[in-house]
């Protein structure tokens, strides 16, 4: 696996929190220079550059981030205020370049899965074209079995090839309380997508020690499969 699309079931699953534990763990235990992260496409200052800031990557800014607007809206909605289009052949490059002299590439998706990329496609419809190996990252809260559900109805429709769901905790939840609001076993009956582990509640992204601890909780080898 060269690349894996990090999405969710909205905007405030948890992809940067699953990308940023993922590239601490790459960081720990790959060799220098065999990993990196993409962004795709960038609507307002946010992600891009989160990972700058947290990592030492040996790749440009460019090259993390082909498309960028400046208006926080979703990407055509973005494009069409500068006057621009979403040109995809330039991401679809990026992503080629980058996989053919890295050994992973982590790439965190815009928004959800049904997130519109173009006025014609979603992310959905992105990752199954391109064939991107992708996780689902589910928040722990009340109504995110039902976005559970429908998103991976969508990923399906779409012929994305889901590797599984992780379950993050976006404030600090209980073992009780994730049992109650993300029952594992029920998500997996469900959807028949296995759940890869869950997310704890982090409030300091510094320490890259904890935080590749945290990735080698979750179930690695059915992600890379």
């Amino acid at each position: 696996m060269k690349s894996l699309l990090i999405t969710g079931t909205d905007t405030e699953a948890g992809k940067t929190a699953l990308t940023t534990v993922l590239a601490a763990y790459c960081q720990k235990y790959y060799r220098k220079g065999s990993w990196g992260i993409m962004k795709p496409i960038q609507s307002g200052i946010g992600d891009r550059e989160w990972y700058q800031n947290h990592f030492t990557l040996e790749q440009s800014t460019a090259e993390m981030t082909p498309l960028y607007f400046n208006a926080p809206l979703a990407p055509p909605i973005a494009a069409a205020r500068e006057n621009r289009t979403v040109d995809l052949g330039i991401v679809w490059q990026t992503l080629t370049q980058l996989r053919s002299r890295l050994d992973l590439v982590l790439v965190e998706g815009v928004g959800g899965l049904g997130s519109p990329i173009t006025d014609e496609l979603t992310v959905a419809d992105l990752a199954g074209e391109w064939r991107l190996p992708t996780v689902l990252v589910v928040p722990v809260k009340l109504g995110s079995l039902g976005h559970a559900v429908a998103n991976v109805a969508l990923a399906r429709q779409a012929r994305v090839d889901l590797k599984g769901i992780v379950l993050n905790c976006t404030q600090p939840r209980s073992d009780e309380e994730i049992a109650d609001l993300t029952p594992k076993e029920l998500i997996q009956s469900l959807t028949n997508i296995p759940v890869l582990g869950c997310l704890p509640y982090v409030d300091d992204f510094s320490d890259f020690e904890k935080l590749a601890q945290i990735a080698s909780n979750l179930d690695l080898e059915t992600m890379k499969k």
